[in-house]
C-alpha cells in the first residue's frame, strides 16, 4: 500500500496541476492583465505544454515584455482551469508574449518556441498528457503564418526532429486568461514539486541553449 501511495504522489508531483487548495471558480478565468503604459508591444500566442513552463521561458527572453497564461484553441467559451483538465474543451493551455518588436522578432518568437519544447509528441509535453498539452502556433495574420510554415519547412529539410513536427498551425480567434494565481506561477511558486523537477530544468536548458537571446539579468 505504501509503494502505491508514493508512485501516485509521485505522478501528481509530476504533472501540471496546481496545488492550490482554493475552490476553482468559473467566473476566475475572467481575470485581466494589468494595463501596460509601454507603446509599440505587440502580442503573440504559442502553446506547448503546461503554461508555467512556458511562461517562464518566454519572459526570459529579451524583448518580451510579459507572458501570460491562459487557454485558447478551442470552443468553450469563458473556460476555466477545471474544464480545462478534462481535455474536452478543445482548448489549449497557452500563452499571450507581449513583446517589442523593435528588439525581438516575431520569427525569433517562433524560434524560441520550437527550441524549448518538443513538437513530435501529440498531446503530450514531458509528463504531461492530454489534448490541452499539445502544440500549437497561433498567427494573427498571414505573415505570421509564413513566419511559421517557413520556419517548420527549415526544420524538416534540416531534420532536426526524427519524429514528425505535430504542431497545429491555427488562426487565433480567441485568448482567455487563466486564473490570477497562474500568472507568473514559476516565479511565485519556486517550492512546488513540478515547478522544481519539470519547469525550471525545461527552463534552464532552454536558456542553455539560447544564451544569446536571453535578457542580461538571466543570462
Amino acid at each position: 500500500m505504501k509503494s502505491v501511495f508514493t508512485l501516485i504522489s509521485f505522478l501528481i508531483f509530476q504533472t501540471c496541476i496546481s496545488s492550490s487548495s482554493k475552490p476553482i471558480d468559473h467566473d476566475e478565468s475572467l481575470w485581466s492583465p494589468p494595463q501596460t503604459t509601454q507603446k509599440g508591444l505587440k502580442k503573440a500566442y504559442f502553446a506547448s505544454g503546461c503554461f508555467w513552463c512556458v511562461e517562464a521561458i518566454y519572459e526570459s527572453v529579451a524583448g518580451v515584455h510579459e507572458a501570460y497564461s491562459g487557454y485558447s484553441g478551442g470552443e468553450t467559451k469563458n473556460p476555466n482551469y477545471k474544464q480545462i483538465g478534462t481535455g474536452r474543451t478543445g482548448h489549449a493551455e497557452a500563452v499571450e508574449v507581449l513583446y517589442d518588436p523593435s528588439v525581438v522578432s516575431f520569427g525569433t518568437l517562433v524560434q524560441v518556441f520550437f527550441g524549448s519544447h518538443d513538437p513530435t509528441t501529440p498531446n503530450r509535453q514531458g509528463p504531461d498528457r492530454g489534448s490541452q498539452y499539445r502544440s500549437v502556433a497561433f498567427y494573427n495574420d498571414a505573415s505570421e503564418r509564413e513566419i511559421i510554415q517557413d520556419y517548420i519547412a527549415l526544420l524538416v529539410e534540416k531534420e532536426v526532429f526524427s519524429n514528425e513536427i505535430v504542431t497545429e498551425v491555427k488562426p487565433l480567434e480567441k485568448f482567455y486568461y487563466a486564473e490570477d494565481y497562474h500568472q507568473n506561477y514559476e516565479r511565485l511558486n519556486p517550492n512546488n514539486p513540478y515547478v522544481q523537477q519539470v519547469s525550471i530544468p525545461r527552463l534552464r536548458r532552454f536558456q542553455k541553449s539560447y544564451p544569446e537571446l536571453l535578457k542580461k539579468e538571466k543570462h
